[in-house]
This record gives structure tokens, sequence and C-alpha cells, in this order.
């Protein structure tokens, strides 16, 4: 299973700010983001403990990943569309992709992000859900 580095997940904000930067919508600057948060949130997914992975398998992996860049805040703006970005790219690096309207997608990252922090686990599920249920195979 590949993962994502800091620096593709760079490029994925330059590439959102960019096309953004049409609708006046700023995403800042990458440079501006929390220190170590981003590989926090990059990392995690890919945690074991005693020789056991925390999450297992793509949709865990993917759900938790999308989670942390929701509320975790790496970004000083733009979070939920840099996660929403970064699950496409997380996805399409492991052969799947998301055939979801962009509407439902955007309500979905909203509730993600105003999610009770307490009921993490269930938010998790349920954006494993999500994700399986729009999740269809490339090529």
């Amino acid at each position: 299973m590949k993962l994502l580095t800091v620096i593709e997940v760079e490029y994925v904000a330059h590439r959102l700010a960019k096309e953004l930067l049409k609708y006046d919508e700023p995403i800042p600057d990458f440079g501006t983001r929390f220190p170590n948060i981003l590989e926090s949130c990059l990392m995690t997914p890919f945690q074991g403990f005693g020789g056991h992975r925390l999450y297992k398998g793509l949709l865990a992996k993917a759900a938790i990943l999308f989670y942390l860049m929701v509320k975790n805040h790496p970004f000083q703006n733009g979070n939920k569309r840099i996660a929403m970005t970064a699950l496409f790219y997380f996805l399409h690096k492991n052969k799947k992709w998301l055939k979801v309207d962009n509407r439902e997608l955007y309500n979905f990252a909203r509730w993600v992000a105003e999610s009770n922090p307490k009921l993490k686990e269930e938010t998790v599920k349920a954006t494993e859900k999500f994700i399986k249920s729009y999740m269809v195979n490339l090529g």
C-alpha cells in the first residue's frame, strides 16, 4: 500500500490553491502550515503497536487520514478542501477512486469537521463506510 508524503500534499495544496485563485477562495501558502501536524496526519494511518497495524486495510487508512486532515487543522485555512483532495490522491496512488457527487462529498467533510471529538471512533467508522460506498477500482 502506498502512503502520501509531505511533498505530495504540498503539490496537492499548491494545485488546489492555483485552481481556487480563480474563485477568490484562498488557500494559505504551504509554508504557513502548523509544524508537525501534517506529518502526524500522514503517518498515523500506518502506525502499529506490538507488531499489529492500528489501521488495517486501505479503507481504514483512508478514513483515519481524512478524519485527521479535517480535524487536526494542519493548515490555517482550506483543511476540508485539502483533506478531500489528499484523500483522492491517496486513493489514486492505490488504484482506487471515489465516484461521489461534489456536494455530497463537501457535506460529508463538513459533517466530519463539525463532529464531536469525543466520538472520534464512531466518526472514523462512518468515514470508512462513506468511502466504501463510493469507492471504485481504477483500471
